[in-house]
């Protein structure tokens, strides 16, 4: 038994918290119903601190950092890796309070009784802080019960203020359906809530040896039909954006009243860095429009690790056997098509780690991987790997442009067994021949001749098969010499650079050349290439 928390307390405390959610992560998830039926709180929660103790376990020097005391130190190193892994709405107000503990004991000598209830409020003050709109009958509500009890028991005893911080959480878990009319119809208990009373009882645990025995909340005896799916928020906006940001406070302070404006749920969180220009902010919101919120995130400063989930689509996921989908895109337009297609998006050039996180974040034992690039298919592969050694499975269709994957995705049928459908996509991206229009940077020698920089290039399936001068007459060049050796469909996808109505002219051009061939065009939003090809 402990008189003060200490570093090895702090790692005990998050290796029995992650092994509590694990066991319970299947009652948490079945628990979701407010504000419409759910079923990720505990996996999210999970996730959240799985990425917590990950950090913990890649630091394991005990020395203190800038003033830290080394108990001080582990707890900021199990705040940040929550941060940075923070899935959803659940654990992104888990991060905000494992931060607000963290910054009131980083520097404190000693961690007592009384120590322990000033974090505690510390920790909820940053959980109300980090939600647009809280609502009681949530996991701030027990956070906020548990905070009380911890000063109401006015004590420098460690054990006792821990143990009245977890019992009052637990009662204010068991009144939650009193003040959350939803969970009341639905006969259940706060999710998040449940999730944060399994981590209170792991910090006695880890502070007195002994395991608290709580009952957990009976069961409901019947759930409302799905019908979206999402933690927070109104039922009006189809699609969670979620990303991380490293930007200073103003222009975090600006992206707010955009993202405000744009959809609900939103959460914008910081690491609590003391150095404005190195912040990183994990963002949360629901909307309609992605590519606007994606957006409000590049102008605000630099986003990685953007996750998109269409709600309709997770709730049809059961009939689907367990299965997902992940795709790699660079462009706003082209992360919202694929996240139409019921696809979760992963940026551009991303890390194993990125997209071994993605695959697991789909909580699905079957997922098909997109790579869209020839230079992320290796990295693809190594992900599947890992995923492989925990139990998912997952086969990468090697695309190698969005157009592809788009291909790919439009033949998915749940219905099939799972390999077949993955040769399915395979036969649709292999059957999509696909181009890149892009103004050449240097001088060079291609397989089409000389170019110079300036010149505007069309490569088909990687090969430079035109050299232009005009990118309209060039791009229509190249859909011309596609459509020469057959096809039924085009679709063209417009980047950041493109010139407004390039798209259009391309599509008006195939439909006087081309009179029986559909044309689809969309803004891809990528960067590098005005103009992408796809010909089915």
């Amino acid at each position: 038994m402990l008189d003060t928390l200490d570093a090895a307390a702090v790692r005990r405390w998050c290796a029995g918290g992650l092994a509590a959610l694990r066991r319970h992560q299947g009652e948490i998830d079945d628990l979701n119903v407010y504000p419409v039926p759910d079923g990720d709180t505990g996996t999210n929660l999970v996730l959240t601190l799985t990425s917590a103790q990950q950090a913990l376990a890649m630091d394991l020097e005990t020395v203190g950092d800038g003033g830290s005391t080394p108990h001080g130190h582990a707890l900021r190193l199990m705040a940040r890796g929550a941060l940075l892994g923070a899935r959803g709405n659940s654990g992104v107000i888990l991060s905000q309070i494992l931060r607000g503990f963290a910054d009131a004991l980083a520097t404190a000598p000693v961690v007592r009784g009384r120590q322990l209830a000033a974090a505690l409020r510390d920790a909820t003050d940053a959980a109300y802080a980090a939600v647009a709109s809280p609502v009681e009958g949530t996991l701030l509500s027990v956070v906020a019960a548990a905070a009380g009890a911890a000063e109401s028991a006015d004590s420098d005893d460690l054990r006792t203020v821990a143990r009245a911080a977890a019992g009052a959480a637990a009662r204010a878990l068991a009144r939650t359906p009193e003040q959350l009319p939803a969970l009341a119809r639905a006969g259940v208990v706060d999710a998040g809530g449940r999730g944060l009373c399994l981590l209170l009882d792991a910090l006695v645990e880890a502070i007195t040896g002994e395991s608290p025995h709580r009952p957990a909340p009976a069961p409901r005896e019947a759930r409302p039909p799905a019908t979206a799916v999402r933690e927070t928020g109104s039922a009006q906006y189809a699609y969670e954006v979620q990303f991380l940001l490293d930007a200073g406070p103003e222009a975090v302070a600006r992206l707010r009243e955009i993202l405000a404006g744009l959809g609900d749920s939103l959460v914008v969180v910081g690491d609590g860095a003391t150095d404005a220009a190195s912040t990183t902010w994990n963002v949360h919101v629901h909307v309609n429009d992605v590519g606007a919120a994606v957006e409000a995130g590049v102008e605000a400063g630099r986003p990685y690790r953007i996750s998109v989930t269409r709600f309709a689509d997770q709730v049809a996921a059961p009939a689907r056997d367990g299965r997902a989908a992940v795709v790699v895109a660079s462009g706003a337009g082209i992360a919202e098509l694929c996240a139409g297609e019921g696809a979760t998006v992963v940026p551009g050039n991303p890390s194993t780690r990125d997209l071994l996180d993605a695959i697991l974040a789909t909580a699905a034992a079957r997922v098909v991987v997109l790579p869209n690039d020839p230079n992320t298919q290796a990295v693809a592969s190594a992900a599947a790997r890992e995923a492989h050694a925990l139990g998912v499975k997952v086969s990468v269709v090697p695309t190698r442009s969005p157009v592809q994957a788009l291909a790919a995705l439009a033949v998915r049928d749940p219905e099939r067994r799972f390999a077949d459908d993955v040769i399915a996509m395979a036969e649709a991206a292999g059957a999509c021949r696909y181009a890149e229009v892009c103004w050449a940077g240097r001088e060079a020698l291609t397989v089409a001749g000389p170019c110079r920089p300036g010149d505007v290039l069309a490569l088909v399936e990687g090969e430079v098969h035109l050299i232009g001068v005009d990118l309209t007459d060039t791009c229509a060049a190249v859909v011309d010499r596609m459509l020469g050796g057959g096809g039924e469909l085009v679709t063209l996808l417009s980047g950041a650079d493109a010139p407004d109505g390039l798209a259009a002219a391309v599509a008006e051009h195939v439909a006087r050349r081309w009179p029986f061939v559909e044309v689809q065009a969309y803004p891809g939003g990528q960067p590098h290439y005005p103009l992408l090809v796809g010909v089915e």
